[in-house]
């Protein structure tokens, strides 16, 4: 085997870094395991300098031992990772323009937005300087899952201990007076979602707006992000509800969701 370089203009910096990306490159290059021998000269490295990267790649989880002895395949955290950014960035694309129909169509600002942990993150917007009042949440911005729509469709997939650690970590903390801050009162709100679909946030996060999102999922049938609708309270109209649906179900089937969740 001959010595395997980094596709593209540009090199790391740093040669350990440089190395690890060539060691990745050439375990995903093959559909077996590879020996560390065969490693060792595809990478023009010496075995003991390619065992000390590979050892800390299996810590890491991004290299696995393979059932032969001595030999190395690629590990499920690239697999975890890989998924991770699909899910993203996948439904970012298809989601931009069905938003913009649907912002056409109700003149309020529609929110795509996915879980980071025990918050959520803004991640597409689609709105318009020229619809007067609007709620716009901003690209990046954050928010506690209790205390937003999207949020709520998450905690909802989640089984009850893991809301119950939720709970445990963050003390349900508030933001209004509307704010939900008791465990019993968010697994009634949860509940409500799981039996209807979607889920609303009536001046939790923010006093005088109201958000209604309904969940977005991917070919595995994953909840991946949320779709929702931001309004001030007195503008929020409860039939918009079809649209919202309508247009997350297209995003889905965008991603290759058969409708079954």
């Amino acid at each position: 085997m001959s010595k395997r370089t980094l596709p593209g203009p540009t090199v790391p910096s740093v040669q350990v870094i440089e190395r690890v990306f060539g060691l990745i490159d050439i375990l995903a290059a093959t559909e077996s395991s590879m020996s560390l021998k065969d490693i060792s000269a595809a990478a023009g490295l010496h075995p003991s300098t390619t065992h000390r990267i590979l050892n800390d790649l299996v810590i890491g989880r991004y290299v696995d031992r393979a059932p032969q002895p001595g030999t190395y395949r690629l590990g499920m955290r690239l697999l975890e990772l890989g998924n991770v950014v699909k899910g993203r960035l996948n439904v970012r694309d298809a989601a931009l323009g069905p938003m913009r129909a649907l912002h056409d169509l109700i003149e309020q600002p529609v929110n795509l937005s996915v879980r980071q942990g025990d918050e959520i993150i803004y991640i597409e917007r689609a709105y318009s300087e020229r619809s007067g009042m609007q709620v716009v949440r901003a690209i990046g911005g954050r928010a506690p899952l209790h205390l937003t729509s999207v949020g709520k469709l998450f905690l909802a997939h989640d089984d009850a201990q893991q809301v119950r650690n939720y709970n445990l970590r963050t003390g349900l903390p508030g933001h209004t007076a509307n704010s939900i801050r008791e465990p019993a009162t968010l697994e009634r709100e949860l509940s409500g979602v799981r039996q209807h679909g979607f889920a609303t946030d009536n001046e939790e996060l923010e006093l005088g707006v109201r958000c209604l999102a309904v969940g977005v999922y991917d070919d595995q049938s994953h909840l991946v992000a949320g779709l929702s609708i931001s309004a001030p309270s007195g503008r929020m109209d409860d039939r918009w509800l079809t649209g919202l649906r309508a247009t997350a179900e297209s995003i889905s089937q965008s991603l290759g969701h058969t409708g079954l969740v």
